[in-house]
């Protein structure tokens, strides 16, 4: 069982930077693909960004290429999610998740998720 925690979240001006940080507890985590999701009030939860787990594979979904970046530390056990230049429309509780299988944007492929970080975007 693999317990991730967020943090990070928060609130900032449309334009600015955030950067979210996912703690893993178990010391197997450098196995797992790791992703990023989001959900907004009365959405389905986005998947967002993949990461291998040596690191060298990264995906995007079409909404955040070129402005957020996946990166993780197997070495603290800890997946980052880079935010620039966020948007009025990037407001949403933010998940990390960690899957035993292939890396995909689906959120059926991650076992075990966190609790969630609050971003929230004003214009």
């Amino acid at each position: 069982q693999v317990q991730l925690v967020e943090s990070g979240g928060g609130s900032v001006q449309a334009g600015e930077s955030l950067r979210l940080s996912c703690a893993a507890s178990e010391y197997t985590y450098s196995i797992y693909c790791m992703g990023w999701f989001r959900q907004a009030p009365g959405k389905e939860r986005e998947g967002l960004a993949t990461i291998s787990p040596g690191g060298r594979s990264t995906y995007y979904a079409d909404s955040v290429k070129g402005r957020f970046t996946i990166s993780r530390d197997n070495a603290k056990n800890t997946l980052y999610l880079q935010m620039n230049s966020l948007k009025p429309e990037d407001p949403a509780m933010y998940y990390c998740a960690a899957g035993r299988g292939l890396c995909s944007l689906s959120h059926s492929a991650f076992n075990f998720w966190g609790q969630g970080s609050q971003v929230t975007v004003s214009s």
